[in-house]
């Protein structure tokens, strides 16, 4: 750890001819991940990673290396070769004597590392079970759980040293059903930052049945007529569409490189006065919660959307200092291999007042989504396509039938400004994030959304 070595020459090395900021980054992540495949335990891994990334920014440019060989010698090298890039004097660093420990957002009630492995195969294997036994027609479970037990040190000039330990937990269930008529697949999951407790609210038994019955419906579903129609999501949807049709457009980076539709949008309308959306770091026990984002800066509640109108970016160090603005604690990387970037957390679009059963009420003929599936977003544009993994034609303001293979198309800020209802209740989703090639657990959430006037578009 950074707080066992003297770091402060290093620090002085790295900032020796120059550079606005110089950084070490340590991790250490235990993980385990135990994967259940065809009624066996097909593997079991695990390990330790431990390694240190040095980070130079001079002059907006940023210069980085890492290293899994921690100690001061690798690190003072590795320092003196980075300092090669700038130029124009150094300042001498100043850190304090130990690292400032912080207490994230979530309370670990149970470390997951109390817990042995048999136990971890025994969940897998009720997930499998209880699974198969929904239905005759389940042909495939897979099942994993997996777990993280990861400690940050960031040491950075001028004056931060800090520290956070975190905790990750996750159980999935994958289902495949089939009959004469084909194959269609359930999924659910649960986790978060949390520890063992994770199962008190999510039940292994419910997360099963909950992906089983899912495959099974789908399998007698029918196509529904394209077109454009009203659409409600449920907050059992989670925030899939929130994360993709405007959370990746508001991250800084891509903003500020023209790659966002609302790069130019900041204290214009971009959603309905019914929208605000936030970004919040500081949910208990959510998945993309912490206490500090991987350059040391605390997480926060950042609003993005307030009733309709942008009020700002995502930020890490380096596009806060192109902007002239301040981090807002999402500088976030996969691993110390990594450079920070920056990334969403957990991103809400805050609930309303109007009670679901109302807003499913209030629509005579279109679709009901409860479950998202896969989709792509062009940020440029805001365009964007998601699948619809579980949805019900709405009749007569019930749900009806189920539907299977339905896709919704739209763009962003016109589907954000066509919401016209939205729900009292919340739900949450979760899931890994991808940007630049990197990897970061996130979290998403929505109340009950309905998209009126002029409709997206239902294929």
């Amino acid at each position: 750890m950074l707080s066992e070595l003297r770091i402060t020459p290093v620090l002085s090395a790295l900032l020796s001819r120059g550079g606005e900021y110089g950084e070490l980054f340590y991790e250490e992540v235990r993980s385990l991940l135990v994967l259940l495949e065809d009624g066996r335990i097909e593997r079991v891994l695990s390990g330790t990673d431990i390694g240190v990334g040095v980070r130079l920014i001079h002059r907006e440019k940023t210069f980085y290396a890492y290293t899994n060989e921690v100690s001061e010698r690798v690190l003072l090298s590795l320092a003196s070769d980075l300092s090669r890039y700038a130029e124009g004097g150094g300042l001498p660093a100043v850190l304090p004597a130990s690292p400032i420990a912080v207490r994230g957002p979530s309370a670990v009630r149970v470390p997951p590392s109390t817990r042995g492995v048999r136990e971890k195969a025994a969940l897998v294997s009720l997930v499998d079970r209880v699974a198969r036994g929904e239905s005759p027609e389940i042909r495939q479970v897979r099942a994993t759980y997996g777990e993280a037990e990861r400690r940050i040190e960031v040491a950075a000039h001028p004056g931060v040293f800090v520290s956070e330990a975190q905790t990750f937990t996750l159980l999935t269930a994958q289902c495949v059903a089939g009959n004469e008529s084909g194959l269609a697949m359930g999924y659910e999951s649960g986790g978060g930052t949390v520890g063992w407790e994770f199962l008190e609210e999510f039940v292994p038994e419910a997360l099963a049945r909950k992906a089983a019955s899912r495959a099974v419906r789908t399998l007698s579903a029918r196509k529904i007529e394209g077109g454009r129609m009203p659409v409600v999501i449920s907050a059992e949807a989670g925030g899939t569409m929130v994360h993709e049709a405007i959370g990746h457009g508001l991250e800084a980076d891509l903003a500020r490189q023209g790659m966002s539709v609302y790069k130019d949008a900041p204290g214009k309308e971009v959603a309905s006065p019914l929208v605000s959306i936030v970004d919040d770091a500081t949910a208990p026990g959510k998945r993309g919660s912490f206490g500090i984002d991987d350059e040391g800066t605390p997480g926060e509640r950042t609003v993005l959307v307030d009733h309709g109108i942008l009020k700002g970016f995502l930020h890490d160090r380096l596009s806060a200092m192109k902007d002239g603005a301040r981090s807002t604690g999402n500088g976030r990387r996969e691993s110390y291999r990594h450079k920070p970037v920056p990334r969403m957390s957990n991103t809400i679009i805050l609930p309303g007042s109007t009670p679901p059963g109302e807003i499913l009420k209030s629509v005579e003929r279109g679709l009901l989504v409860l479950k998202m599936g896969g989709g792509q977003v062009n940020t440029v544009t805001g365009d964007f396509m998601f699948e619809v993994a579980e949805g019900y034609r709405i009749e007569n303001g019930t749900r009806g039938e189920p539907v299977r293979g339905a896709t919704i198309t739209g763009n962003g800020p016109e589907v954000l400004r066509m919401i016209d209802r939205v729900g009292s209740d919340l739900g949450f989703g979760l899931g890994t994030c991808g940007k630049e090639g990197q990897g970061v657990p996130v979290g998403d959430a929505q109340p009950t959304l309905r998209i009126g006037p002029p409709y997206i578009t239902v294929g």
